[in-house]
């Protein structure tokens, strides 16, 4: 086979690729991946904004989150997960009033109730700063039941398959993407920030929703930048030999590999006085986040760097934290509410951070996963689905209301193509555009950064949800 020159593109597509897999799940400081390799379009901005994704590894299920609380819905829901589904009385505190009626496909009236777990929440969609996002997942183009059962459209690849549709969740792409549409947001916002540095931020690892064709994913601890010891003390008790070591790896290179690992050596080694610097340069936030709680804490990570955003000359950000064990094949009585119980604490914390920040209308908070889950049961949990239930926090979000179609709860009905695995009725593109454009994008720019997001008519590409 012949192989294509490592050149322009391509030599920026070898070198992110190859550097993913040397930091990837590492503590070094190297970890911000690979240094900037072009020149991106610049979105100039005079305010801040910031979106941020909860990442929900393993698959949320989707039935135990936002669950059907109409009593014909929830008759049917009960029946199909009878071991798993929340009684009707236990869902009385947590009920849901909209502010727009929601209608299923079958034009009936449908009323959803929040989780118990999630009660933190509550007060949340009472003042209008939370929405639901139903029947959500991937999509390439518009799809009804007919088509998908007669693969007669494009399809996402690898239905059901956790790595390829996290993959298409967080980049539109099938697994092996190497950007995701955070990252290619990121693109276009860095050249307006002052330090591009810390355009995407991660704070929960790595992940291609983070990575853009340009912008690289700058990865903090939850404990704030990634450091290397031997120059944050002097190294053997000497600051000569931690001189010299700064010296030797971060000295040019003429190999092509070497030049790149010591040039991202060095813009970490910088990052990380910077950010040191602005972190240290603020003061406390009053608002607790809960303990013992790994989203919680990540979360107010984010909430440090957005209070540092003048420090760090940030404009535009794009956060990324997670938190996993969602995939509930068993146990989910008992795995599930800790999990929620978890995100529910920690979006909370969140929300209140950003109003004692008061810039909780420049911030918007959104959840995403695998896929959804079954809503028949697996005796003592669910498997794999499609779509599913997601939220969407911010003092700019339409809040208080239900955004998309309701599936209707019903075995082999109109939305379920196969154990109650939901075909989604609102693409992710549409609430990656409804962000996109609330960030400041262009209708062009979005479909540079969506590209599956031509395929639906110009007046259905973006959300009503911000």
């Amino acid at each position: 086979m012949t192989r294509r020159p490592v050149h322009g593109a391509s030599r920026r597509a070898f070198l992110q690729r190859a550097s993913a897999l040397g930091v990837a799940g590492s503590a070094a400081p190297w970890a911000l991946n690979l240094a900037m390799l072009g020149e991106a379009a610049a979105a100039t901005a005079a305010d801040y904004k910031a979106i941020v994704c909860v990442f929900l590894y393993g698959g949320n299920d989707n039935g135990n989150t936002l669950v059907p609380y109409s009593p014909a819905a929830h008759a049917q829901y009960q029946a199909l997960r009878p071991a798993l589904a929340y009684s009707r009385a236990s869902l009385a505190a947590t009920a849901l009033t909209a502010s727009t009626p929601v209608l299923d496909r079958n034009s009936t009236p449908v009323d959803f109730a929040l989780a118990p777990e999630l009660a933190p929440l509550l007060p949340l969609w009472q003042a209008g700063r939370l929405a639901s996002v139903l029947n959500i997942g991937p999509l390439m183009q518009p799809t009804t039941k007919a088509q998908y059962s007669a693969r007669s459209v494009p399809l996402p690849p690898k239905l059901f398959s956790h790595n390829d549709q996290q993959s298409i969740w967080q980049a539109s792409l099938p697994e092996g993407a190497t950007s995701g549409w955070g990252g290619r947001m990121g693109d276009l916002f860095e050249g307006g920030n002052g330090q591009s540095t810390f355009t995407c931020v991660n704070v929960s690892g790595n992940a291609v929703f983070m990575s853009g064709r340009s912008a690289v994913q700058y990865q903090v601890f939850s404990s704030g930048s990634v450091a290397l010891n031997a120059l944050r003390t002097p190294l053997f008790g000497s600051a000569a030999a931690s001189d010299a070591l700064r010296s030797l790896i971060t000295a040019p290179r003429t190999h092509l590999m070497e030049s790149e690992y010591t040039r991202v050596t060095a813009r970490s080694i910088s990052a990380n006085t910077v950010l040191s610097t602005a972190l240290a340069g603020e003061a406390p936030l009053n608002t607790p986040f809960p303990s013992g709680n790994g989203l919680a804490a990540q979360l107010a990570m984010v909430a440090r760097m957005i209070k540092s955003a003048d420090a760090l000359q940030a404009k535009r950000q794009v956060f990324f934290v997670s938190l996993g064990g969602f995939d509930t094949h068993d146990t989910l009585t008992t795995t599930h509410p800790a999990l929620l119980s978890s995100v529910g604490a920690a979006m909370a914390a969140f929300q209140a951070a950003l109003d004692e920040m008061r810039v909780s209308t420049q911030v918007t908070t959104f959840t995403a996963s695998d896929f959804g889950r079954t809503l028949s049961a697996n005796t003592d949990g669910s498997d794999h689905g499609w779509g599913s239930t997601h939220f969407v926090m911010g003092g700019a979000v339409r809040g208080g209301r239900h955004h998309g179609t309701a599936p209707i709860i019903a075995s082999d009905g109109l939305d379920d193509v196969g154990q109650g695995r939901w075909l989604p009725t609102t693409s992710v593109d549409h609430l990656a555009a409804s962000l996109g454009r609330w960030m400041g994008l262009s209708d062009s720019q979005l479909l540079d950064v969506l590209p599956n997001l031509s395929n639906w008519n110009a007046g259905q590409r973006v959300l009503g949800v911000l």
